[in-house]
C-alpha cells in the first residue's frame, strides 16, 4: 500500500488495467484510520492507498451472502470466535456526495470492542457487501490496544471510495483480530445494528460533480519524483477541503 491522498472535488485515479470490460473493475480506495482522529476528513492518521479485486458478482439474497473466511491461526478454531472479547458499538457517517442524488462515496466508521482483559493487542478487518452479494475485504486496520470496557479507545477508519463500487446499497461487517496470532475474536455487521445496513454508496468516478466542477486526473501507475510530488500536491489541496456529511436515521 501506497501512502497518497486526493482533492476531494472530483479528483480521479485511473485503472491500471489496460481496456477491460465493467466486470473487471479494480476497486480502489482512499483510506486514512486511527484513535483520536478527526472525523468526516480523509487526511490525518495514517493515509494508505489500497487497489483490490473486482467486486463479485452479487447474490439473490441475504441469505445466500456467505461470511468471509476467517484468518485462522494454528490452534484456534476459525469461526467460534472468543466469549472474551465483544463489539460494544458500531457508528457511521457517510459524505462526500458531489452530485447530490444521495449516494456518498466517503465513509466514516467508528466502533467500539471491548475486552474481558486489562489491555489487549488486536486488529480489525473491514468489508462492504454490495446488493448482499459477497464480503468483499475494504480496508483493514493497523494493530491497536483494547483497555477492557473502555469508552476510550474507539477506533476510526475513514475511507473514500476511488473507483469499482458501482451505485448502490452496502453493507458493512466489522471483523475483530487477535494482533499476536490473528485469531478470530468477533464480529459487527447489519444483523447486530441497523447502522451498519443499506448504505447508500457509489465510488467517486460514478459521482458525477456539479457543473463547473475542475477535473484532477492522477494515473497511480508509474512512479518517481515528479508524481510524489504530485501527489504531496493533492494532500495539501485535499485539506483545505470539508466534506459533505450526512448521518443515516433508520
Amino acid at each position: 500500500m501506497r501512502i497518497i491522498n486526493r482533492i476531494s472535488l472530483t479528483v480521479f485515479l485511473l485503472l491500471l488495467a489496460t481496456a477491460g470490460a465493467a466486470d473487471t473493475e479494480t476497486r480502489q480506495s482512499l483510506t486514512s484510520q486511527g484513535q483520536g482522529i478527526t472525523r468526516g476528513s480523509v487526511g490525518d492518521g495514517k493515509l494508505t492507498f489500497d487497489e483490490r479485486a473486482p467486486l463479485r458478482e452479487a447474490g439473490a439474497s441475504a441469505a445466500a451472502r456467505k461470511p468471509p473466511e476467517r484468518r485462522a491461526s494454528s490452534g484456534v478454531t476459525a469461526r467460534s470466535g472468543n466469549v472474551n472479547f465483544w463489539f460494544y458499538d458500531a457508528d457511521v457517517v457517510l459524505f462526500n456526495d458531489l452530485d447530490r442524488d444521495g449516494y456518498y462515496f466517503g465513509i466514516d466508521l467508528e466502533f467500539d470492542a471491548d475486552t474481558n482483559y486489562g489491555a489487549a493487542e488486536v486488529y480489525a478487518v473491514l468489508y462492504l457487501s454490495y446488493d448482499y452479494g459477497p464480503w468483499e475485504e475494504y480496508a483493514e486496520t493497523d494493530d491497536f490496544t483494547l483497555f477492557g470496557a473502555s469508552e476510550t479507545d474507539s477506533y476510526i477508519v475513514e475511507t473514500e471510495l476511488v473507483s469499482g463500487y458501482p451505485t448502490g446499497d452496502y453493507d458493512i461487517l466489522i471483523e475483530l483480530y487477535a494482533a499476536d496470532d490473528s485469531a478470530y475474536l468477533a464480529a459487527i455487521g447489519p444483523g447486530d445494528r441497523s447502522e451498519l445496513a443499506l448504505l447508500p454508496l457509489e465510488d467517486s468516478v460514478r459521482d458525477t460533480p456539479q457543473a463547473g466542477g475542475t477535473q484532477v486526473v492522477v494515473s497511480s501507475g508509474g512512479g518517481g519524483a515528479f508524481g510524489w510530488l504530485l501527489l504531496s500536491s493533492l494532500l495539501a489541496i485535499r485539506m483545505t477541503l470539508r466534506p459533505q456529511r450526512a448521518r443515516l436515521s433508520k
